[in-house]
């Protein structure tokens, strides 16, 4: 019965490094990717969890592939939803680093029974994760999808992520370095704080130290946050526990954090970025 109907259900996929139990926990359906590990794929999420994928990405000679949800893959998940909600918004990842959205977006089409609005992020990781929990928020305070959908295009533009790495190794893997670059003993040497600029990677700093490289992510945070604002923050981090939990502490020092989560990055993260990288996703409210 439609009366019973929630108004709006919100999806998103796993590069948004919300875990399952993240996303059950706020409402969100959460569609995996897959990664495949030579001939073995696994679930992201599903099957592969932080501590299997580090283990098998520290112990593996090649770097391991990413592929997207299928359309079937969302088809099932928003057919599942249209029978607990009026309409679906569906948010994913930069489609400048995956083709997440087309398979998200072929989907809606084959279920015109329900309304689903399929945006693009702009982000990856816990920006796009970030977007997607104030999505369910508002979503649970009664919002109907216009509504939910205005917030989320208000919010795009907003985000920030900002990111080191450990290493230059994974980038220059996976060719997001050029030749002549990775060649360049200093410059392997960096340590690169980065950032997500409309919907691409792109590297903002080259700190000498790792001390450095994260002092800088949180003066940069703290920067573009400004001592007034109420900050919207996830501190996310590959195989780096420790490191993430002081970098949370401190965020927390120096900025007014309503909201401030420590999650693991996942696989779109951590195969390009590598172990150690270290990070943070915000906004201002």
């Amino acid at each position: 019965m439609s009366e019973h109907k929630r108004k709006v259900a919100i999806v998103t996929d796993s590069t948004s490094s919300l875990t399952q139990a993240m996303g059950q926990e706020r409402g969100i359906r959460v569609v995996p990717i897959s990664v495949a590990f030579g001939t073995q794929t696994y679930h992201d999420g599903i099957d592969l969890d932080a501590d299997l994928f580090n283990r098998l990405l520290c112990s593996s000679k090649r770097l391991p592939t990413t592929s997207q949800p299928t359309a079937a893959d969302f088809v099932w998940a928003y057919s599942a939803l249209s029978e607990q909600a009026e309409a679906i918004v569906s948010i994913h990842v930069s489609q400048k680093m995956s083709a997440t959205l087309d398979s998200a977006l072929s989907a809606s089409r084959e279920l015109p029974r329900v309304p689903i609005c399929v945006i693009d992020s702009r982000s990856v990781s816990t920006g796009l994760g970030l977007v997607a929990i104030a999505a369910a928020r508002a979503a649970a305070a009664g919002q109907d999808a216009g509504m939910v959908v205005r917030l989320v295009e208000e919010l795009i533009p907003k985000m920030n992520l900002i990111f080191t790495v450990e290493t230059l190794e994974y980038l220059h893997k996976g060719g997001r370095i050029g030749g002549a670059a990775a060649l360049a003993g200093s410059v392997l040497s960096t340590k690169p704080v980065m950032c997500v600029r409309d919907g691409r990677i792109e590297p903002l700093e080259r700190p000498r130290t790792r001390r450095r490289a994260i002092e800088r992510v949180l003066d940069l945070v703290a920067e573009q946050a400004g001592s007034s604002d109420v900050l919207h923050a996830a501190v996310l981090h590959c195989a780096a526990p420790d490191a993430a939990q002081n970098l949370a502490k401190q965020l927390a020092y120096r900025c007014r954090c309503k909201e401030l989560l420590t999650v693991e990055a996942g696989p779109m993260i951590g195969i390009h970025a590598g172990p150690g990288t270290l990070g943070v996703a915000f906004y201002t409210v």
